[in-house]
């Protein structure tokens, strides 16, 4: 784990966290700047930078993340639908170099990309 990387430190307990789930791969806690009513992140425990750094040996990993997703996004009252968001890179937008998952719903979730 990477010992300045603050889900390594969520994940290891060092900085609390509201769960959703854990297992012995994953974390789901929710986010502490929510952008919708329910917004919670899926995490690995494993440190793996970003999806860019994904290669076959964590297929499985990344397969039990997705699958896992619409079940708790259901648990969190998600009924209608949600969005996930695996922001990849600096250049993607992603600010923790942790790969997570975004899970978020509720209320009215505006369009990713703007069309005039």
């Amino acid at each position: 784990m990477g010992d300045n990387c603050i889900f390594c430190k969520i994940v290891r307990g060092e900085i609390p966290c509201r769960k959703v789930h854990e297992d012995d791969e994953l974390l789901a806690f929710h986010d502490i700047n929510p952008v919708a009513p329910v917004h919670f992140m899926l995490v690995t425990k494993q440190h793996l930078v970003s999806l860019a750094e994904a290669d076959d040996s964590h297929a499985a990993l990344l397969g039990r993340m997705l699958v896992l997703a619409p079940r708790l996004a259901k648990q969190q009252g998600l009924h209608n639908g949600f969005r996930t968001v695996i922001n990849t890179g600096k250049g993607g937008g992603q600010e923790v170099f942790h790969l997570h998952v975004h899970i978020i719903g509720g209320g009215l979730i505006p369009p990713m990309v703007r069309r005039d």
